[in-house]
């Protein structure tokens, strides 16, 4: 069963992958260019005469086509990942239907490693952040995302432990959730490399789409593990009832 689940983890994260390239490809790209053209006036104003494209390894057009590379890419991890992580909690923790504990894993998937990291260090466009400070950064932003994580586990462990109404456990959860995560966004350091007289709607459309482009990918993602996985169990539930009828 696992391997059948690792598989369909795989095959439909590469789907949602690319769903959330085309996502990606309409409404982030175009923010990205409009960044990149920013940064090229920025440097021919500081030293005329340079050429930003001779130093690009990748250009502009062999970039948007890697683009689905990645996400897809992207997408088959994250799935795999997700498979093995479902099978762990089917029929321990949420929902019982299979398509509502996907639903339900996904969005707390999003939540817990999206969300919450986005909320404090959300994604720059090119020309924003200085390049010696993105080793600390990337730090931050994989501690926060492990104080999602583990936001969530706290969260869960909660809610199995109180024993009132389902009204009562969801309060629980929530305020077991909130606690960790508000203090880390509280207590953890801000990162801010905006440069002056960057735009400000130029950069939250592009945080905007790149968080649009997760939300498509998980609920792509989401969706099409519930519906298939409720197919399967639907099958698998008919086969002894057509087995058992007399012949």
């Amino acid at each position: 069963m696992v391997r059948t689940l690792l598989v369909r983890g795989l095959l439909l994260g590469l789907l949602a992958g690319l769903i959330a390239g085309g996502f990606a490809f309409a409404y982030g790209e175009p923010r990205v260019d409009s960044a990149i053209a920013l940064e090229e006036a920025h440097a021919a104003r500081e030293a005329p005469g340079h050429h930003h494209g001779e130093e690009e390894l990748v250009g502009r057009p062999g970039q948007k086509a890697g683009l689905f590379l990645a996400t897809g890419l992207y997408g088959l991890a994250v799935g795999g990942v997700f498979a093995l992580v479902y099978a762990g909690l089917r029929g321990r923790v949420g929902p019982r239907s299979e398509g509502g504990l996907a639903l339900a894993a996904a969005g707390t998937a999003f939540v817990a490693v999206i969300l919450v990291p986005f909320v404090k260090y959300p994604a720059n466009p090119p020309a924003v952040g200085d390049p010696d400070t993105i080793g600390s950064r990337t730090l931050l932003y994989v501690v926060t995302i492990l104080v999602g994580l583990a936001a969530t586990a706290i969260a869960v462990a909660t809610a199995r432990r109180v024993t009132a109404g389902p009204w009562a456990r969801w309060v629980a959860a929530v305020a077991a959730f909130l606690v960790p995560v508000v203090a880390a966004w509280t207590l953890l350091p801000t990162v801010n490399e905006v440069p002056d007289g960057f735009p400000a709607t130029l950069l939250w459309q592009f945080r905007l789409a790149s968080l649009g482009t997760q939300l498509v990918f998980w609920t792509a993602f989401g969706v099409l593990f519930g519906w298939v996985s409720d197919r399967a169990a639907r099958r698998a539930a008919a086969v002894p009832a057509t087995a058992a009828l007399p012949v």
